[in-house]
């Protein structure tokens, strides 16, 4: 059976892309939207999993980067920059912002930690709504214009959810290299002791700051892609239940798992859609479900399923060691 596992696990995955190109055609624009929404927040997600799942480092700042990437896409495109460079620059700001603001996670841990990043993220929304002279204050930013790619006009909604698909495949790529790489090894190690990761030689520090900082740029990247999306902004959807969304998202799908932001952003996105035939108590079931989910497994979805498979490898290694042991007295 397991040499056929890794077969099914590519043909798997290839079913899965091949269907959120195709089956999206038929959709209508509420529907594009919503799936084009998914792809943005997953991207976000995958931010903060980095931060909190690889790297231990609680974050409730992800959707003030989010904001970030939003108001900074939306001030350069609507004054004739391409998207592409707009992203460009909101990846190398939102990494300088996260940066600094990985260093008060070298003095202060846990609960702290998360309170000084929900004050960023305070600070974060007053300038977006305060600020009037750069981001509209209240009346937000309008007429924000979708990219042509590769000379092919974006504008309308199909087009566009391509690109926030494709814009989440390289992002996934990119996050797949780092996750198996030296860096993401020692984001590991990072969550698991950092006394001990510290005394093999890791740079707590370096690690610490790069894990806020890509983590950050990532939800940047989210951002910059959410306001050609909706084509306006205001600091509404930026304050800090966005941030909350996203820490659910990681939580529910499963934090330190690579598939976890995926799983979780289509709980949070689609969920909710899904459950409005319930019209008034749509949003009451899907906290329900989410509360006896986290009740039943702390470790969030994959957790149950990586569960399941470990119960089934002790099994297999137990089923193997009785076997070995009854031939070993059958030979004595």
């Amino acid at each position: 059976m397991s040499g056929f596992a890794k077969p099914l696990k590519i043909a798997l995955g290839l079913a899965i892309i091949a269907a959120l190109i195709i089956v999206p055609m038929n959709f209508n624009r509420y529907g594009l939207f919503i799936l084009s929404q998914w792809a943005v927040m997953s991207i976000a997600a995958m931010g903060l999993n980095l931060t909190l799942g690889y790297a231990g480092q609680v974050s409730l700042a992800q959707g003030a980067f989010v904001g970030i990437g939003a108001y900074a896409a939306a001030i350069m495109t609507t004054h004739g920059w391409p998207l592409p460079a707009a992203i460009l620059v909101t990846i190398g700001l939102s990494f300088a912002i996260g940066w600094v603001l990985g260093y008060p996670a070298l003095r202060v841990q846990h609960h702290y930690l998360a309170f000084v990043t929900l004050a960023f993220s305070t600070l974060a929304f007053l300038v977006f709504r305060n600020e009037s002279w750069l981001t509209g204050g209240i009346y937000g930013i309008s007429n924000i214009p979708r990219p042509h790619i590769f000379g092919i006009a974006t504008n309308k909604p199909l087009p566009f959810y391509y690109v926030c698909l494709g814009s989440l495949a390289i992002v996934s790529l990119a996050v797949w290299w780092l996750i198996r790489s030296p860096w993401g090894r020692a984001f590991m190690a990072l969550r698991e002791n950092p006394l001990r990761a510290q005394s093999l030689g890791v740079d707590t520090r370096r690690y610490t700051l790069m894990a806020f900082a890509i983590g950050s740029a990532l939800g940047g990247v989210a951002g910059a892609l959410y306001a050609p999306l909706t084509q306006y902004i205001d600091p509404v959807p930026f304050n800090l239940s966005l941030s909350l969304d996203l820490l659910l998202m990681v939580i529910v799908g499963g934090a330190g798992f690579y598939f976890g932001p995926f799983l979780g952003a289509m709980i949070a996105v689609l969920l909710p859609e899904w459950l409005r035939f319930t019209e008034g108590y749509y949003l009451m079931l899907y906290a329900v479900a989410v509360m006896l989910l986290l009740i039943w497994s702390p470790t969030g979805i994959l957790g149950i399923l990586d569960r399941y498979l470990a119960e089934r490898r002790t099994k297999a290694a137990s089923a193997l060691r009785a076997v070995a042991k009854s031939r070993l007295e059958t030979v004595q």
